[in-house]
């Protein structure tokens, strides 16, 4: 048996006076410049981490890539947990988009209650708020029922090809999935849906021939494809959440050559797994416009739509913790897709946006409020304590 529910106050009023020591560990984190494409670095990183992780009564083990950064793998069993529990996934990665020299320009650096940095906001200070929530759970001695894993992976920014099968694994195991991406806005909003996201690409072949003297006898590639856009435009519906948008187009060689070829890269998004069938069906099914073109359609959805029925539960969890705390918290959609979309994929509950509180995510002005550290990692602990 377990003992009572701990109370989420305990949990943060054990974290508040830890602000200093977290955004020290931040400090260390975002020091070891972590870029998804360069491999070296990201493994010093995964390091750093799990040095700092090794520190507690947890099991660390760092899961070798070839190409990219190693994962980092944290179990830890509490004692209250019965041998035949089951677990909670807590997921993250601690890779940036930040190419390294970037901490030359972009220096770590505290200005009022902002904390500023390549990659504090996206998303190493949410890897720094689940530590310190750990420290929490084992100081407080918190009944925690089933096992915990703590998953940080090294290519998400870049679609996560060589950690989606083992985060797919983990959450496939689990009973609930806890995103550490950043939070929505200035309020600190927990993301209860995500767009699914995808790339699909269109390329006419048509045929070249004299734009002056034969014209006629030529298929022009650049006018198929520009028919095709404006067909696939009409697809476009803001109110459901679907955006289909040809953002790379490329095709001719010379004005006076009736084009041959021609191409676009289209950014696929839509809110409803039901709509993102459609788009692809709709893409597939598309045929050619002008005699004597031929098209063809690759790609498509790389990651479904967080659907809102998949995280209400969970977030109705976190909304009466944070009111216990005194905190309030609220919910978002957002328009991008995180490694939370494979888990929700699964039917696993899956709450994202649990991570730092800030801005500028990818940009030079990326920050946290470093004042919201110890409610965020109090309000994971005691999601995990409570589930």
């Amino acid at each position: 048996m377990t003992g009572p529910a701990l109370h989420p106050k305990k949990l943060l009023a054990f974290l508040r006076p830890q602000l200093p020591g977290m955004l020290e560990v931040l400090h260390d984190f975002t020091l070891a410049e972590s870029p998804s494409t360069e491999k070296a670095p990201a493994d010093r990183c995964a390091e750093l981490i799990a040095a700092e992780w090794r520190k507690r009564d947890v099991r660390v083990e760092l899961i070798a890539q070839k190409i990219r950064g190693n994962h980092i793998r944290i179990d830890w069993r509490p004692p209250t947990a019965t041998k035949s529990s089951s677990q909670l996934l807590v997921l993250g990665h601690y890779d940036t988009v930040y190419a390294t020299g970037t901490l030359d320009k972009m220096p770590f650096r505290t200005s009022g209650p902002k904390v500023f940095g390549p990659g504090v906001f996206d998303m190493k200070a949410g890897i720094a708020q689940a530590l310190f929530a750990l420290d929490a759970l084992l100081a407080t001695q918190a009944p925690v029922r089933k096992q915990i894993v703590f998953l940080w992976t090294s290519d998400e920014e870049i679609g996560s090809e060589s950690s989606r099968k083992l985060l797919e694994s983990e959450a496939a195991r689990s009973d609930a999935v806890f995103v550490l991406e950043p939070s929505l806005g200035p309020k600190g909003l927990l993301k209860t849906a995500r767009k699914g996201v995808g790339e699909a690409q269109l390329t006419v072949q048509g045929k070249a021939s004299h734009a002056g003297l034969a014209p006629e006898k030529g298929v022009n590639a650049v006018h198929e494809l520009s028919l095709q856009i404006a067909r696939i435009l009409k697809w476009n519906d803001l109110r459901r959440g679907i955006t289909v948008n040809a953002d790379l187009v490329q095709g001719g060689t010379r004005v006076n050559v009736i084009a041959e070829g021609a191409r676009a890269v289209l950014d696929l998004r839509a809110l409803r797994i039901s709509d993102m069938h459609a788009i692809e069906k709709k893409l597939k099914a598309l045929k050619p416009l002008l005699r004597g073109a031929k098209l063809e359609v690759t790609g498509g959805f790389t990651r479904a739509p967080l659907e809102r029925k998949i995280s209400i539960e969970l977030f109705g969890r976190a909304k009466q913790i944070a009111s216990q705390m005194g905190i309030p918290v609220g919910e978002g959609t957002a328009g991008g897709a995180s490694d939370g979309n494979f888990t929700a994929a699964l039917g696993i509950p899956t709450l994202d946006g649990l991570g730092a509180v800030g801005d500028g995510a990818h940009s030079r002005h990326e920050h946290i409020l470093a004042r919201t550290m110890p409610e965020r990692a109090a309000l994971l602990a005691a999601l995990l304590a409570n589930s």
